[in-house]
């Protein structure tokens, strides 16, 4: 097993095909998905957003982190939607996700960002697509298409000019 002091991103998680006991602490991503507080890592540096003076004071940009594969209550086929839509959120290297915010003026509400963008990814992938329907063209519209054509063919020869004489 792991020791306590090592850090959350280098523990060993249970794979993901697994089920694993959701924790009362847990952190709610969605419907059904939720992380582990120990397996988000947080950072946290000086911001360019706005606040003035205070902002060149304190540390309120946040950064969060966290495996994809430590994020539990996602099926198989979530989870790979989940790093097709994480973009350039997703460090292929590593297989986390690293979401930033430096939009507020107090750290608080900057990890509240990050937590809500987090949320709205994982809850966006858990929804299955939905697959199109194949429709065929109804008769009326095929009439309506035809009747524009040939009304824009006459338009077309109209403008023609024929000497008849």
């Amino acid at each position: 097993m792991t020791e306590p002091d090592q850090p959350a991103r280098d523990r060993e998680v249970q794979p993901e095909n697994g089920p694993r006991h959701r924790p009362g602490d847990a952190i709610g991503l969605g419907v059904g998905a939720w992380v582990d507080p120990s397996e988000v890592a947080w950072s946290f540096s000086r911001s360019g957003g706005p606040g003035g003076q205070h902002v060149n004071k304190t540390s309120t940009r946040a950064e969060l982190r966290v495996a994809v594969r430590a994020i539990g209550g996602m099926p198989p086929d979530a989870i790979d939607r989940l790093r097709e839509r994480a973009g350039h959120l997703l460090l292929q290297s590593r297989d986390e996700i690293r979401v930033v915010s430096d939009e507020h003026r107090s750290q608080r509400r900057n990890r509240e960002a990050c937590l809500e963008r987090l949320s709205a990814l994982v809850g966006a992938c858990e929804r299955r697509p939905r697959g199109r329907r194949k429709t065929r063209p109804t008769r009326a519209s095929k009439e309506r298409r035809l009747k524009d054509k040939k009304q824009h063919s006459r338009k077309k020869q109209d403008r023609n000019w024929r000497d008849d004489g």
